[in-house]
């Protein structure tokens, strides 16, 4: 059983998000430094890999859900913390060989395992990272804090493209991989003093870190019995369609005007700089007093406002392209300033920069079970899922004739229901009260 005590001096005890916010920069960091060598291996095939490199992943998600609910059942939080970080660690090191025989292997043979792993890699270390933040502060601090610590991911998020961008012409590909390593091992420096000293919590209490035992399967379950995972799930597979949508056919546009795998590198690589600027934007100005002052609830619903905004101009307006130049983006302008380019950016960004603290909140508000294993389930086989449509559907629709104002259309009316069930996820009854604010202020 969990002992428990009140959480008596927690606000002094958790002090300021600093080594937080300096250890989820070196997560998104790790992670920004080898998106865009994953993203050339897709711009040198085009969209219609996509499909399959997609419904490899899920596969492999829905392969490791089990795996990481045993590992959560059996294992304290340092080691789960531990086993995780290095096994990625070491995957990054085993690839550089074969990026070094890129040409002889082929874009599309290392594209499906590297895009897999990846993906993969993506979704566990961030989910895993933001389920250890639930688990140290209550849901009061962390609409304070999730922002700050979210900016710090931000940071890492711009750095990681300036880092390669700057080194890919330099020292290629192949060694960016270790960079990202080494990012990754110094995260998990600062995540394992963190949890030497910082105890977890349920709900207003602090509790014992044991291993929290139960199925392996819980997270899977929990999804569909349990209103507020089935709403977050039902959530992610709506609110995935408009990215995946954007990623797909910007894809397209730069296989079919890019085929140089350096320039496709600088270019995905400058795009998440557009990106994750527009998202640090979000963050310096709106997200912290939205989740502040409105509620973590107001941040899932704003986005998904702004998605059937921005769905009405793309089919208004798909085919529309800027005129000035962006020399930023060197020989790709048409594909960097087009409608879907700006769909990408503006989506992505509100996601990173808004919906992701605000759900990241909300399950500050569930048992930990449920944080670790429903959490993980849904941001990884859930996640992936929504891409396996949502790129097949893309192919079928394309194959149908349906152009891209049609096909921003069809993602407005679920980004309306989207907006339904944020409201339905941020009011579920079976989330843990808060904590009153004086009391909490007091404690």
């Amino acid at each position: 059983m969990t002992s428990e005590r009140p959480a008596t001096g927690a606000t002094s005890r958790e002090g300021l998000p600093w080594l937080p916010a300096l250890a989820f920069f070196l997560v998104l960091t790790a992670y920004y430094i080898i998106r865009p060598v994953r993203d050339q291996l897709i711009g040198a095939v085009g969209s219609t890999a996509l499909p399959a490199f997609y419904i490899a992943v899920f596969v492999a998600t829905l392969l490791l859900a089990p795996l990481f609910g045993y590992m959560v059942s059996r294992f304290r939080r340092a080691p789960l913390l531990a086993w995780s970080y290095s096994f990625f660690i070491a995957c990054l090191v085993a690839f550089v060989p074969a990026f070094l025989a890129q040409d002889r292997i082929g874009a599309r043979n290392l594209g499906i395992v590297f895009f897999v792993w990846t993906t993969v890699f993506n979704v566990f270390v961030v989910s895993l990272f933001w389920s250890f933040m639930a688990d140290i502060y209550d849901s009061v601090r962390a609409r304070a804090v999730f922002p700050i610590i979210a900016m710090g991911g931000m940071g890492g998020a711009l750095f990681g493209p300036v880092i390669t961008s700057t080194l890919v012409s330099v020292v290629g590909i192949a060694p960016l991989l270790v960079v990202s390593a080494c990012m990754l091992a110094l995260a998990l420096v600062c995540l394992l003093w963190m949890s030497s000293r910082q105890p977890p919590r349920q709900g207003a209490a602090v509790v014992e870190d044991v291993a929290i035992g139960g199925s392996l399967l819980a997270g899977i379950r929990a999804a569909w019995s349990q209103p507020f995972l089935r709403n977050m799930a039902i959530l992610m597979l709506l609110s995935d369609g408009i990215g995946t949508l954007a990623y797909a056919l910007v894809a397209d546009a730069v296989h079919a005007t890019m085929h140089d795998k350096v320039a496709i590198t600088q270019f995905y690589s400058r795009l998440d700089l557009a990106i994750n600027l527009f998202g640090a934007l979000m963050q310096f100005t709106i997200t912290r007093w939205v989740l502040v002052r409105l509620g973590a609830t107001w941040g899932l619903i704003i986005p998904s406002v702004v998605n059937v905004l921005l769905l009405l101009w793309v089919a208004a307006a798909s085919g529309f392209v800027l005129a000035f130049p962006l020399p930023w983006f060197s020989g790709a302008v048409a594909v960097s300033v087009s409608v879907i380019t700006i769909m990408q950016v503006v989506t992505r960004g509100m996601a990173y920069g808004m919906t992701k603290p605000a759900s990241d909140v909300l399950y500050t508000r569930v048992a930990r079970e449920e944080r670790y294993k429903g959490k993980n389930f849904v941001e990884t086989a859930v996640w992936r899922l929504g891409d396996v449509l949502v790129t097949s559907g893309v192919v079928g629709l394309r194959a149908l004739g349906v152009g891209v104002a049609g096909m921003a259309l069809i993602s407005m009316c679920g980004s309306l229901v989207a907006t339904w069930i944020s409201h339905r996820a941020g009011t579920s009854p079976d989330l843990l009260p808060e904590a009153d604010i004086d009391t909490r202020r007091a404690a």
